[in-house]
């Protein structure tokens, strides 16, 4: 069975894809019948992304020739560039939630840092007030004490 698919070149970790018809049986990379396109994933700036000749993909779909998922979403964002742009549109979209939710969760934990600083911080207050007062209460009775035994040797 012949296939139109895609055949792996460029260097690693900077992929490049050839769009290729050959039989079903041959190796990903190796010899094809004709190349009839390619993909480059990682374009940037004026670099072209995709490129294919369209009659020769008829030529080979009218002979039998069978798209693999990856060569058929390729075609179809040939024939309408502007499902790239909502594929892009959808990813930015969910970065910008992420950073959204990510925030948030951020702020919820300062909020809760800071709730749990407060009240830290209203502990030790109520803390020293009530050893303030016991100091307080300790310190007549300790003054009272001397005062009555100077008292009872007067007598």
């Amino acid at each position: 069975m012949v296939k139109i698919r895609l055949a792996r070149g460029g260097a690693k970790k900077r992929p490049f894809y050839s769009i290729v018809v050959t039989d079903s049986r041959k190796r990903r990379d190796s010899a094809y019948i004709e190349r009839i396109g390619y993909f480059n994933p990682v374009a940037r700036g004026q670099e072209v992304r995709l490129t294919l000749e369209e009659d020769r993909l008829t030529f080979w779909q009218s002979k039998g020739a069978q798209l693999t998922d990856r060569v058929s979403q390729l075609v179809k964002e040939f024939k309408d560039p502007s499902i790239r742009e909502k594929q892009l549109a959808a990813k930015a979209a969910k970065i910008e939630a992420i950073k959204a939710k990510a925030e948030a969760e951020a702020k919820a934990a300062a909020e809760a840092a800071a709730a749990e600083e407060a009240k830290a911080a209203a502990e030790e207050a109520a803390a020293a007030e009530a050893e303030a007062t016991t100091e307080e209460a300790e310190t007549p009775a300790e003054e009272a004490a001397p005062e009555a035994e100077a008292e009872a040797k007067e007598e």
